[in-house]
């Protein structure tokens, strides 16, 4: 009884940590619509608008004007499952558990001076949304799982010539998490399968800063920091329905600490006469922090060891590798109203063959993203972007919980983008 107990908590208790760092793996990189249409390829060189807030704090003080940018991207993904293997009779393996999903994003900028700018930024660097049928075949591994991170950051800028220019903003990091797994617990008795429901939340506090340097007036090189960012998670997990013995659920504390890693991204962009412009760039992020995932529960019955039992405190090895995010991308300025976007990019999954879950079926990616600006007016510019994203195929293997999993997945998305810029 202990032995399938802990491994059903324990396995939702990791997913409930490793879904929020898994964002990285499904890229919530939709925190501006311009460098969106380039692939994110410039995302530290370019300061095109207000969203330079999240790319580059620094290139605040670079922007003419005092101006807000908002929007939103849709991503609609496709997950492809074959030779799927496991579950009890009468399991499916539809696939398909990422619902069409929207990612808002709101910045402002105000000049002070010629040589200093605020800025704010409210925008969501990580997220993640996976919900498979009830009568999933790996639904013991995972069934839900709902992860929001918000964040707020205020920030300053400053040029100290026509050639260097900093930037600096904490930032502060709400994250909030639902999720849920069936648990075989009850089908042992002929019944229905029961539920494990994890929730909690945490607000944390970090910082971006970046530098951008413009050796000539055709060229800015720039790199941004974002920091590493500590959590403790409180919540609670519920059991129910588990049916067997004198134990049939109940609520307990739960609490997990975690680290999501530092990045560091570095781009150039290249004007190359006053149409064409060029962008490259590569982001490191230290995902090797995730060694493994403890989680601390709070009033565990004597029936099932206490706090000191298997449950009380529980853990699992990640070893999570870190990773590289590489882009190229073009920009073609048709006439004073229109510019048209191109980019590519390749990025690095962080996990490996042996961790990977069914609540992140995910492997290395590339995408190719297409975008367009208009100067509607001297003030107001509308921008769109396009993206397509594909996946290496990868296997999940899971063993336990009294039923195996193994299948193969296939991911995809399309990312759609709307957003405008207004000067004043």
């Amino acid at each position: 009884m202990k032995k399938v107990m802990l491994k059903t908590t324990l396995s939702l208790a990791v997913a409930m940590a490793s879904s929020q760092l898994f964002a990285s793996g499904f890229a919530l990189n939709e925190q501006s619509i311009s460098g969106m249409g380039t692939g994110y390829a410039g995302r530290s060189s370019s300061a095109d608008d207000a969203s330079t807030v999240a790319g580059n704090p620094a290139g605040m003080s670079r922007l003419k004007r005092d101006q807000i940018t908002g929007g939103v991207a849709a991503i609609d993904a496709k997950t492809d499952i074959k030779h799927a293997n496991g579950g009890p009779p009468g399991s499916t393996n539809d696939g398909d558990m990422v619902p069409f999903t929207k990612v808002p994003m709101l910045f402002a900028v105000k000049k002070a001076t010629d040589d200093l700018a605020f800025g704010l930024g409210v925008y969501a660097p990580f997220g993640l949304i996976t919900n498979y049928e009830d009568s999933f075949g790996g639904r013991y591994y995972g069934k839900k799982s709902d992860v929001k991170v918000i964040t707020f950051q205020p920030t300053v800028s400053y040029a100290f010539n026509q050639y260097v220019s900093v930037g600096f903003g904490p930032t502060i990091n709400k994250i909030s998490g639902q999720l849920t797994s069936a648990t075989p617990l009850a089908q042992t008795f002929g019944r229905n399968d029961g539920q494990v429901n994890i929730k909690g939340d945490d607000t944390a506090w970090g910082y971006k800063v970046g530098i951008l340097v413009t050796p000539t007036d055709k060229t800015n090189i720039g790199l941004t920091y974002t920091s590493k960012v500590k959590y403790k998670l409180d919540g609670h997990t519920n059991i129910s329905g588990a049916g067997f013995g004198p134990f049939n659920g109940g609520r307990y504390g739960a609490s997990l600490d975690i680290t999501t890693p530092e990045s560091v991204d570095f781009s150039i962009t290249q004007k190359l006469d006053d149409q064409w412009t060029v962008y490259a760039g590569s982001t490191w992020t230290r995902w090797s922090r995730l060694k493994d995932i403890t989680v601390n529960n709070s009033g565990v019955p004597a029936q099932l060891g206490g706090a000191a039992g298997p449950i009380g405190t529980i853990s699992e090895p990640q070893n999570w590798h870190d990773t590289w995010a590489s882009a190229i991308g073009a920009s073609f300025q048709v006439n004073k109203q229109w510019v048209l976007r191109t980019g590519f990019s390749v990025d690095q999954a962080p996990t490996n063959n042996t961790d990977r879950s069914v609540r992140i079926p995910t492997g290395d990616r590339k995408a190719v993203s297409f975008g367009a600006g208009f100067n509607a007016t001297d003030d107001l510019t509308i921008d769109a972007a396009l993206s397509y994203l594909w996946e290496e195929e990868v296997n999940v293997n899971r063993t336990g919980k009294g039923n195996a999993y193994n299948a193969e997945y296939k991911n995809s998305a399309w990312g759609y983008a709307l957003g405008a810029t207004y000067k004043f």
